[in-house]
């Protein structure tokens, strides 16, 4: 019998032992919370003794070695109960989370934030504190896993994802597209806690919401079970029987929030506050533990770190079935997620391919033939779209589709749930061995907005394709035609933004989103056609630089028209006009992405921009212009909401036509000049 079947049939000295583990979990969390004068002591107190025989009979981890590929995930959700997270990253060994650490909680530079957060300290899975995300996030680990283990076997990855979620997670309406999204593909190894204490901010959760959250997860597919959060052997009993399942787990565990605090347990006073000098000192009593703050027995400290020590000889026998496996090899290589060079090769002769025949597209076309190189010259890419797959163009041939049952797919229909997708996506980056990307309409990313922020605070390589990028669509009018959006996207740190202008800065820009490792990409693409306008091949990645001269003058500038994807079009034609009809020298700036060309230096930049008066042309808002423009600048675009109508009848209704430019091109000039 293994350690874990034996930790799972336990005498009641053992059930004892437990409680007083739980406890030490409870009495940390005070003491931090109490000396930051800050925090959420309720849910992690009230979870306190399901985390404990979590820890100690099931979880499989390394302190020693926190990205150990088959560790089981614990993301915790509710992540203002971070504390929680933290006491049990001391109890267990984490290097990095010694006691000095819970004693500066929430204080500056320490390991313990007021929410967990990513690459911050060891062992957080995610960022959390958003309500839903941890939940929602959680889906595409569980997700991922699947798909390791039907590419290289239960051998090599067989591991659970664990999540504690509170009321909130459940009320947020990202909650039931994750939980939907799970339940249809049978992601048996997400087993979800449901911190079930009836108490939110207000006060009890009757307040706002009577939904049966038990037949709410039954109806998505979820096996449920309703247990008592405080018996040691139900919980043992419930996670067992999770594990056995084989469908994804809701554990809905009854519990009282704050619990050993007892003149406060069970209220909202509990949630996010300090308990005080006078409660935490009658909960001393109550809980039987008369220690000093932040002391933990070595006896109750032996005990926690066996977890540890299980985990490192789970890993031992891990990394022995890796050698052997004829597998191995390869899935060490699918964990580094590099991206093959073959693949940058290929990509540059689809550059001078289409180069030398002048292909003329839609940038999401283009995306889509860059995609048929990327999908089939590595397999590391996972492909999908929220229900707008032949729109986006995001599939590619071979690609199978992700289903119950068969993970060993690479496509993956996410449904109407943009939101859902985004953090699934996250979850699959998250988890390693994948590079996510996903498809939708640009207008749509006010619905994934909450997990595209995560995925720039996490820093993860998830690229977002986003088509349908402007007035361009045409007749399906002002609720799918994006105006503010990419100002959205460009104020959002960590983030790079592409707005390619034709096929070759599309390829270019895809190469960009595969080398850019540490941060998310936004490709964003039209639906109408667009002529090839790079002169010439050049082997240098000119959209790495984010703007770039695409038509110089041969005589000194008297007006630079820049402009991002399809308006860069525009601009070239209203430059030949300028100069075929006024005799005005005009250069064409193409700026794909702004982060990069703010990324160059000064020196650059001025070459790029020069003295002459600017013109800013773009199918959007204004908002974030006038960097690039100056203050004598120019601006043609959209001053408002879009309209329903064919895309050049728009293009001609709102101003942004080759005439309008050259009218404000002589006007700026002839301002200058006087």
């Amino acid at each position: 019998m293994n350690t874990q079947a034996l930790l799972q049939d336990k005498p009641d000295t053992e059930i004892l032992s437990e409680r007083d583990m739980a406890n030490a979990i409870r009495a940390l969390v005070m003491d931090s919370v109490q000396k930051a004068n800050s925090g959420h002591p309720g849910m992690p107190m009230g979870m306190a003794d399901v985390a404990t025989v979590l820890f100690r009979r099931f979880i499989k981890l390394d302190p020693l070695h926190p990205q150990w590929p088959d560790r089981d995930r614990f993301v915790l959700s509710a992540g203002h109960g971070s504390m929680l997270q933290y006491a049990l990253h001391y109890l267990v060994g984490y290097p990095d989370m010694p006691i000095e650490e819970l004693q500066r909680f929430r204080q500056v530079g320490a390991k313990t934030a007021g929410h967990p957060e990513y690459g911050h300290a060891q062992g957080i899975e995610m960022t959390t504190g958003p309500l839903g995300q941890g939940i929602a996030t959680a889906v595409g680990m569980a997700l991922a896993e699947r798909m390791q283990a039907a590419r290289f076997g239960a051998d090599i990855v067989d591991h659970h994802t664990y999540v504690m979620a509170g009321d909130g997670c459940l009320q947020e309406g990202i909650s039931q597209e994750a939980i939907d999204l799970a339940g249809h593909l049978s992601l048996s190894k997400l087993i979800v806690f449901w911190d079930n204490n009836a108490i939110s901010i207000d006060g009890p959760t009757s307040l706002s919401t009577s939904t049966d959250q038990l037949a709410r997860f039954k109806a998505a597919g979820f096996d449920v079970q309703d247990i008592d959060g405080h018996d040691f052997d139900e919980i043992a009993g419930a996670i067992s029987h999770a594990k056995a399942s084989g469908r994804p787990s809701l554990i809905s565990c009854r519990t009282i929030i704050g619990k050993g605090a007892p003149n406060l347990q069970g209220t909202e006073k509990t949630h996010g506050a300090p308990l005080g000098a006078a409660e935490i000192a009658a909960a001393r009593l109550a809980l039987d533990w008369p220690y000093e703050p932040f002391t933990v027995p070595e006896d109750i400290l032996e005990v926690w770190r066996d977890v540890a020590r299980r985990g490192a000889d789970e890993r031992r026998e891990w990394s022995v079935r890796v050698s052997k496996s004829p597998l191995g090899d390869d899935f060490k290589l699918a964990v580094q997620k590099q991206v093959p060079a073959t693949v940058f090769e290929e990509l540059a002769a689809f550059r001078r391919d289409h180069i030398e025949k002048a292909t003329k597209v839609a940038t999401r076309k283009a995306s889509e033939m860059v995609l048929g190189i990327v999908n089939t010259a590595t397999d590391l890419t996972i492909g999908g779209s929220a229900d707008l797959t032949h729109s986006n163009l995001t599939v590619t041939p071979g690609m199978r589709s992700v289903a119950s049952g068969d993970f060993s797919g690479r496509y993956i229909h996410y449904g109407i749930r943009e939101h859902g997708m985004a953090a699934a996506m996250n979850g699959l980056a998250l988890h390693g061995g994948f590079i996510p990307y996903g498809g939708t309409f640009l207008a749509f990313a006010d619905y994934a907005r909450g997990a595209i922020r995560l995925s720039a605070l996490m820093g993860q390589q998830v690229v977002y394709v986003m088509t349908h990028d402007s007035i361009g669509l045409g007749e399906d009018g002002p609720t799918h035609q994006p105006v503010e959006h990419l100002a959205m996207l460009r104020a959002t740190p960590g983030i790079n933004v592409f707005r390619p202008a034709d096929i070759i800065e599309t390829a270019e820009c895809w190469e960009l989103a595969l080398k850019y490792s540490d941060r998310p990409s936004v490709i964003v693409l039209s639906r109408q056609n667009l002529a090839m306008l790079r002169p010439g091949y050049t082997e240098e990645n000119r959209s790495a630089r984010g703007a770039y001269v695409l038509r110089e003058t041969a005589e000194p500038r008297a007006v630079t028209l820049l402009a991002t994807g399809s308006e860069v079009e525009i601009a070239c034609t209203a430059a030949d006009m300028l100069r075929a009809q006024h005799k005005i020298a005009a250069a064409v700036v193409s700026m794909p992405s702004w982060e990069l060309f703010e990324a160059q230096t000064p020196a650059y930049r001025r070459s790029v921009l020069a003295a002459a008066p600017r013109i800013g042309i773009e199918a959007a808002a204004r908002l974030g212009w006038d960097r690039w423009i100056g203050d004598k600048g120019a601006f043609i675009g959209m001053h408002g909401f879009g309209a329903s109508a064919p895309a050049p009848d728009l293009y001609r209704h709102f101003g942004i036509t080759p005439e309008k430019i050259v009218a404000t091109a002589r006007k700026l000039i002839s301002e200058k000049e006087y």
